[in-house]
């Protein structure tokens, strides 16, 4: 969705969002109940994942569990993806794609009560700050359809954190 300003060779070679310290496992994206289904036994990638329900329970969304990958206690130590390449980048094909990782570095966050479209502010090729061509893909429809996917799937939203540039709301 961001392939106007960031391009699938900048984030294939990056990779920087596929990886996850403990610390960051709250951003590990979400999948819909169908597609942890279908990726957590044998599947056309080669690759089956471990799922449990995102938080309490709820089976309305899902969580790859990658705790079981880490092999120290630093806490700086990072556990890739499990649908990571490390040559290619993500193998899963669109409809799989979790849709937190189709808006990366955006985030639809929950700021006391109104949700905005924020900058994940640790983007190594879109930076800290929010550059206009990004606030003009948002504004011009890119939101919207952020919006519109959290009406139905409101499971994405993530609680605001200080820091996050906020760039649409």
């Amino acid at each position: 969705m961001l392939s106007s300003i960031l391009s699938k060779n900048t984030c294939a070679a990056c990779k920087f969002c596929c990886s996850f310290r403990r610390q960051s496992l709250w951003e590990t994206p979400l999948f819909p109940p169908e597609v942890a289904e279908k990726l957590s036994r044998p599947n056309e990638y080669g690759v089956v994942g471990e799922f449990a329900p995102a938080s309490d329970g709820a089976q309305d969304a899902f969580r790859l569990v990658l705790e079981n990958n880490y092999r120290t206690a630093a806490p700086e130590e990072e556990v890739p993806c499990t649908f990571l390449d490390p040559q290619k980048g993500c193998i899963l094909k669109g409809e799989d794609k979790p849709f937190d990782c189709s808006i990366w570095p955006l985030r639809i966050m929950d700021k006391g009560g109104k949700l905005v479209i924020a900058l994940t502010p640790t983007c190594p090729s879109i930076g800290a700050v929010p550059n206009q061509a990004l606030i003009d893909l948002v504004k011009n429809g890119l939101g919207e359809k952020i919006f519109e996917y959290t009406k139905t799937h409101p499971y994405i939203v993530k609680e605001y954190r200080e820091g996050f540039p906020i760039v649409y709301f």
